[in-house]
């Protein structure tokens, strides 16, 4: 691997804990996958959903925005997987939002990925 950091957003928030452990899962794969083509990835939701389940940590953007901010200041580009929700996902509108003040560039990563092609 080598590069810069990379950014993946992914939304998260969700009243159903199941729905939230999934997204989790899904972060984790999409992570790996980039991984594996070689990015070096920060992937937050893969980092903090076992600290905020373990630790009955706030689940929502407002909580963890300071968090990602600092993390995404030190990234080249943001990847948000197009997940079920992404469109009406806080955090990914916010973190869009940070990533233009940043002035990363800014990816959409269909998933899942038909690798059938």
């Amino acid at each position: 691997m080598s590069g810069p950091l990379v950014y993946l957003a992914v939304p998260y928030s969700h009243d159903d804990p199941h729905v939230r452990h999934e997204r989790f899962i899904e972060a984790n794969k999409a992570a790996g996958k980039l991984m594996q083509e070689g990015h070096h990835v920060f992937s937050p939701i893969s980092h903090t959903h076992p600290i905020a389940v373990e630790c009955d940590l706030p689940k929502g953007w407002d909580y963890w925005e300071a968090f990602d901010r600092a993390y995404m200041e030190h990234c080249h580009k943001i990847i948000v997987l197009c997940l079920d929700g992404w469109t009406e996902s806080k955090g990914i509108a916010a973190e869009l939002q940070i990533a233009y003040e940043l002035g990363l560039a800014v990816e959409y990563l269909e998933w899942p990925i038909n690798e059938e092609v």
